[in-house]
């Protein structure tokens, strides 16, 4: 059976397609008593959401949350919070050509191979519009945390070959949502965005990364064998559409230093625990896999097909992958949280 659903008692599971009525979720392990601003829940939606710029796909959702359980005057009642957003702009019709034809880089084949059977419309479950589930999830885990003094910031850190040139504790982190790339670095974020609408204009696409940073971790969150912290982390982060890699800070880069170097840099993790210190880590994203650009494809007869995919997809992944990289971190640490308070 699929698994949709994440976390040990901080629980998500999601359910719904991108074409179809709706998406949604329940979450079970919030505690009772918990003051929840719909407002707040509401603005990590809208960071999210499609339509919020040029950069982005021009699919129109409001992404208007409904609560349907687990919550009485703003509070949280300990029970399973329930939870809908309704799918108001679809388009099904553009995919139909999808039917018998599988898009190159996309679950589509394999998905066929492993159920019998696809949700040809743009994906069904495999669709990125199933993160929407996992960050109204991850604000009500942000929640949570706040009231522990832990807070989690994402930022695009590169986009194809450009990077942030500084640290970033030498950013103001305040300032990621003040443009539409959500990188802090006001002349790199200029340089971004045009790449990115150089790709868009030529029907193709671009990748990069997300650095997040986790404020305000206790020492002793994780578990010493298979759970460690950075582990989990990284099964959340590539649980992510579009998601290739995983470091905590400069992980690969360490490689290229002797010991004696690498033993003085500070980590937010030792031994698969949180130490008390910052938790940064960086993911990294594959451009998106459906472009405007004719492609060589398989249909479901196994012959070679040109495929011009119609349909409404972003440019660059990454500024609308912000909220979610923190989403998917905030569950994580709201999970670990309770485990250790147990």
């Amino acid at each position: 059976m699929p698994a949709n659903s994440f976390g040990t008692l901080f629980r998500l599971t999601t359910f719904g397609e991108s074409h179809g009525p709706a998406i949604g979720g329940v979450i079970d392990g919030m505690p009772a008593g918990m003051k929840v601003e719909i407002d707040f829940v509401q603005y990590e939606l809208d960071r999210r959401k499609p339509g919020q710029s040029s950069i982005t796909t021009p699919r129109k959702e409001s992404d208007r949350i409904q609560i349907l359980s687990g919550v009485l005057d703003q509070t949280t009642l300990g029970t399973p919070i329930g939870f809908l957003l309704y799918n108001e702009d679809q388009q099904p019709s553009d995919y139909d050509e999808l039917a018998e034809v599988y898009r190159p880089g996309h679950a589509d084949e394999v998905w066929d191979k492993k159920f019998g059977i696809r949700d040809y419309r743009g994906g069904g479950r495999s669709s990125a519009r199933e993160t929407a589930a996992r960050v109204a999830g991850g604000a009500f885990a942000k929640i949570l945390l706040a009231k522990a003094g832990i807070s989690v910031q994402a930022y695009v850190q590169s986009v194809k070959h450009i990077q942030v040139p500084v640290r970033y504790d030498e950013l103001d982190l305040t300032q990621v949502d003040t443009n539409m790339v959500r990188c802090p670095h006001d002349e790199t974020a200029a340089r971004m965005q045009e790449c990115i609408e150089e790709a868009r204009d030529a029907g193709d696409s671009v990748g990069g990364s997300i650095l997040c940073v986790c404020k305000g971790l206790p020492a002793g969150l994780g578990e010493p064998v298979f759970d460690k912290l950075h582990a989990v982390l990284a099964h959340a982060m590539l649980s992510i559409n579009a998601a290739q890699g995983f470091e905590l800070i400069d992980g690969f880069a360490s490689t290229q230093l002797n010991g004696s170097e690498n033993n003085l840099r500070e980590s937010g993790v030792s031994g698969g625990i949180s130490n008390g210190n910052d938790l940064v880590f960086r993911v990294a994203f594959k451009p998106v896999s459906t472009i405007r650009k004719p492609q060589e494809a398989k249909n479901t007869a196994g012959e070679t097909v040109i495929l011009e995919a119609a349909g409404r997809h972003d440019p660059c992944v990454l500024p609308r992958a912000v909220p979610i990289v923190e989403a998917m971190a905030a569950l994580v640490l709201a999970d670990m949280h309770l485990l250790q308070a147990r």
